[in-house]
């Protein structure tokens, strides 16, 4: 079960490493790109808010991603999962208010419960 977890936890940080580092450093390219495929046309995020959500990513990554933990036992991975998990419902009603699909927040939510459940003490 462990195994599974971390794989989890890479895929979890994985993504949202890639995503921050996107919406921090390729701003212009990453708005052209989802408005060229969007049906509500601008993607109504100016970029200081899209630079605010990208480091909430990439913190999250990096405490999913963390192979030690400060506090006995994972309350940070716990913590930092969760909040992914809170962003990703946040993602999830802005793409339902923009007419997107929110099939790939739900399934990144899940994965971000999947983690929060297996490292939960018994």
């Amino acid at each position: 079960m462990n195994t599974l977890l971390w794989i989890a936890q890479i895929l979890l940080g994985g993504i949202f490493l890639f995503t921050g580092a996107s919406k921090l450093f390729a701003y212009q390219k990453l708005v052209k790109t989802l408005e060229g495929r969007s049906k509500g046309g601008q993607i109504g995020l100016s970029r200081g808010q899209a630079a605010a959500i990208a480091l909430l990513e990439i913190a999250g990554a990096a405490g999913v991603l963390l192979p030690f933990d400060p506090w006995p036992p994972y309350i940070l991975l716990r913590l930092a999962a969760g909040g992914l998990a809170l962003l990703m419902v946040a993602a999830g009603i802005y793409h339902l208010r923009r007419q997107e699909s929110a099939s790939p927040t739900v399934a990144i939510f899940l994965l971000a419960l999947f983690v929060i459940v297996g490292r939960w003490p018994r």
